[in-house]
């Protein structure tokens, strides 16, 4: 009998969940270096899902065909897209900056991590109905605007630190609080809505979120060890993350949750014999869920978790 070499928080049967592995597990840049990477990513969960899921797992016909989940869907991938295509360029920036090898060879992975992420939610878009040719052109249409509100505001922001003062510990703790860690529950409530409607977008979602599980947790322990050696930088990136709470709060993020979850929930309610007594989270039925109730769900596991990081990188003065 073959046993697995992958870790357990990368195996795609045992991993845990986005939230809890980021709420609860401790990784480092030393011990997630390009071995680790290429033994757990490659050869351990993406082995057999090339395209973030197996050949013969599809979306049900409600979802490929015109109708509320299919709009709801695919804007959802069009932006999702969009923001890992933007992240992957900004953290060419942290691997020109990385201070040490193991900083260097994490964000060349997770550099990669990023663009393998572009790629399968844009690749998606093709199972819903959309035209290869019309791939790009597709993707402005559902995504540009919401993109100029809000990614292009973060973008810059990121980009400010990262590409015109050099701050490499800036950039660390803007993409793994401000980035990646407002938005990774709402990926955690994606795949979980979408498990019945949509398997395949589900699975996509799955192998994300055990990325970003080590994405999450090297870069808080990158920024508490950082701290640690030199506590002196400790107000200046309290300021950062208040700048950038600021900026999150300006931004129709929250438009842009709802409008996606109401037509969600047009579907739901149409189509709500087919996911029978599904659970989206333990005791709750998807079919009985509200657009509200999904987003403040997901509100409220991002709160979570933000406290725990921040806990965990000695910034709880943050929140």
């Amino acid at each position: 009998m073959t046993v697995s070499t992958t870790p357990s928080e990368a195996d795609w049967e045992h991993a845990p969940s986005l939230v809890d592995g980021a709420m609860n597990l401790e990784l480092t840049a030393d011990s997630c270096d390009l071995r680790y990477w290429l033994r757990s990513v490659p050869q351990g969960t993406l082995r057999g899902h090339t395209l973030g899921h197996a050949d013969d797992v599809r979306p049900l016909p409600v979802v490929t065909g015109p109708g509320p989940l299919n709009s709801a869907l695919s804007q959802e991938l069009a932006f999702r897209s969009i923001a890992e295509e933007k992240a992957t360029r900004a953290i060419a920036h942290m691997v020109a900056l990385a201070p040490d090898n193991a900083s260097l060879e994490f964000y060349s992975t997770q550099l990669l991590d990023e663009a393998r992420h572009a790629m399968v939610f844009r690749r998606h878009l093709l199972s819903l109905g959309i035209a290869e040719d019309d791939l790009w052109t597709a993707i402005d249409r559902l995504a540009a605007a919401d993109s100029e509100r809000i990614l292009v505001p973060l973008e810059e922001f990121g980009l400010r630190a990262l590409r015109d003062r050099r701050d490499f510990i800036g950039g660390v703790v803007i993409l793994t609080v401000l980035v990646e860690g407002v938005l990774a529950p709402s990926a955690e409530l994606s795949e979980r809505k979408w498990r019945v409607f949509d398997p395949a977008a589900a699975d996509i979602e799955r192998g994300a979120g055990i990325d970003e599980i080590r994405h999450l947790t090297v870069g808080s322990s990158i920024a508490r060890e950082h701290l640690l050696r030199h506590p002196e930088d400790k107000p200046r990136i309290l300021e950062l993350i208040q700048e950038g709470y600021a900026l999150w709060e300006k931004l129709p993020s929250q438009d842009l949750v709802m409008r996606r979850e109401e037509l969600f929930q047009q579907g739901l309610e149409r189509h709500g014999d087919l996911v029978g007594d599904y659970e989206v989270w333990p005791g709750r039925r998807l079919a009985d869920t509200t657009a509200e109730e999904r987003a403040g769900t997901a509100h409220e596991w991002a709160d979570r978790m933000q406290r725990a990081r921040l806990a965990y990188m000695g910034l709880e003065e943050a929140l």
